[in-house]
């Protein structure tokens, strides 16, 4: 790998043969030398968690002059730990994540391996970018948002991020609506509510499927990202770790088991 154009990882949550993965590959090779570590599985909805009760297994599928790609066994955010420590001895100058087959709008972006890896890139003070497209079809037409991934990519390359922070992008159905353009904007405040729909399997066990819906708390507010996705447009959200609610701190530092 050259040390003259940025050193760029890219990574996922839905598995080192995702459409969306490989699309983001071949835009990352556009701008930089890219390590790919990718899990060998869909790995959506792991959050942030990591392996710790299994090794974690993972296998070199391709050498080529400024680009290598692993699969591993592991999460989204072991995909960057284990590139970042293990892999490569050259820190990223951007970390990649994506390009997801579902938005992580709102709420999501708690439970969202692909958010999951970009904010573990920016807990390490690496510029990072989460991407997804609200189409869960493996085989969705992903095209129609590269030129919008190549203009986002082009400006965090030439600008500075703040510290610990990272951007979680989304655009709507590219096959039902045409990209209006981009519009940062705050992520909506919502909550999934689950249902569990019951089954038995072939030996007569019980088991459910989880399924759930968005509620949005914001509905009808127009600065969020969930409102210009249903209009059409691209969203651009910066996230950072900080779970202190520090209006609360002074207040509940008078309650009595303080003293």
């Amino acid at each position: 790998m050259t040390n003259k154009r940025p050193y760029i990882l890219v990574t996922n949550d839905d598995g080192i043969t995702a459409k969306g993965l490989r699309i983001l590959i071949d835009t990352a090779k556009k701008f930089g030398d890219v390590l790919v570590v990718a899990p060998d599985a869909p790995q959506s909805a792991k959050s942030h968690s990591i392996t710790q009760a299994a090794p974690i297994r993972f296998i070199k599928v391709v050498e080529e002059e400024n680009f290598m790609e692993y699969s591993i066994s592991g999460t989204p955010v072991d995909c960057v730990k284990l590139a970042l420590h293990e892999l490569s001895d050259r820190k990223p100058d951007l970390i990649l994540s994506g390009i997801n087959h579902g938005a992580n709008t709102s709420v999501s972006v708690l439970y969202s391996g692909t958010m999951a890896a970009a904010i573990e890139g920016g807990l390490h003070n690496i510029k990072s970018i989460g991407f997804s497209v609200d189409n869960h079809s493996s085989e969705a037409d992903f095209s129609p948002v590269i030129p919008y991934m190549e203009k986002i990519i082009k400006e965090v390359l030439e600008k500075n991020l703040p510290e610990g922070v990272s951007l979680n992008v989304n655009f709507p159905d590219v096959t039902k609506v045409e990209i209006k353009g981009i519009k940062t904007m705050r992520g909506a405040n919502g909550v999934w509510g689950e249902k569990f729909v019951p089954a038995n399997d072939p030996h007569k066990r019980n088991f459910v499927w989880i399924t759930g819906k968005l509620t949005n708390y914001d509905e009808g507010k127009k600065d969020t990202d969930l409102h210009f996705i249903e209009k059409g447009y691209g969203t651009v959200t910066p996230v950072k770790v900080d779970f202190n609610y520090y209006p609360f701190i002074e207040e509940l530092s008078g309650w009595e088991f303080n003293r």
